[in-house]
């Protein structure tokens, strides 16, 4: 049975602050709970309401459909719910492709970059601090798993681009080269910008070679992609061009 306590801790959990404070976060669903059990981030309390073998963890406490309601964040609770630490921030350095958020404020679209991250192979994401919190359920329930194996990490943005000059840094501008004409290196910094104003005035003036998707349809009327869509085709180009090239 779930204590008073237990629904209290793990429903503050839904904001930033409480988790910050507790250094805690919550991962739901049969999925993404064994992929963090298998990772090196460390569990602090499982919940489930059914013994189930693919689940992979030595113990965990039963708990009723009802209670585990009472500590879901999804519309429909899953049948796992697991309470895990927030690490640490790593170090990291610049290998390859790194991506750079600027101000990404929705947390399904961060969810689905870092599991875009993962797809192609970036090992670095490097968020500024006005990007959506990666621990916020709604990320970690869009990412599937994925944090697991991408660093993510939040900046200083601007001192973190002008601390890495000797690396070209791709921004996504309307006003940029047609990213399938380019010659895309396998070592770059990639910007993506908010939803709504794209890519910092400040941010902008770091960037040293400007990109954009074209647009093909005949009545242009739609005015910008989804960062995620447009993240994912990015992504996808760079890694063809360098393919390419080998």
């Amino acid at each position: 049975m779930l204590s008073k306590s237990q629904i209290k801790l793990i429903k503050s959990l839904s904001q930033k602050k409480f988790r910050n404070k507790h250094g805690l976060f919550v991962v739901e669903g049969i999925k993404g709970v064994n992929e963090f059990l298998n990772s090196d981030f460390e569990l602090v309390s499982l919940f489930s309401t059914k013994d189930d073998s693919q689940l992979k963890a030595e113990s965990y406490q039963t708990v009723t459909e009802n209670e585990l309601k009472k500590i879901s964040f999804l519309t429909s609770a899953q049948k796992f719910l697991g309470v895990f630490k927030i690490p640490k921030s790593e170090r990291f350095e610049i290998s390859g492709l790194t991506l750079a958020l600027d101000g990404i404020r929705d947390p399904g679209n961060l969810g689905t970059i870092i599991r875009l991250c993962d797809w192609f192979g970036i090992k670095s994401l490097i968020c500024s601090k006005d990007t959506v919190d990666c621990f916020n359920p709604k990320v970690v329930q869009a990412s599937m798993g994925s944090m697991t194996r991408v660093v993510i990490s939040y900046i200083d943005l601007e001192n973190y681009l002008n601390e890495n000059q000797n690396v070209p840094v791709f921004g996504t501008l309307l006003e940029g080269e047609n990213i399938y004409s380019e010659k895309l290196p396998e070592q770059a910094i990639i910007v993506m910008g908010n939803e709504a104003n794209g890519i910092s005035e400040e941010i902008q003036k770091l960037i040293t070679r400007k990109i954009t998707i074209p647009q093909f349809g005949e009545i242009q009327k739609t005015e910008s992609l989804n960062v995620a869509t447009a993240t994912s085709i990015v992504l996808s180009e760079f890694k063809r061009s360098t393919f390419i090239e080998k």
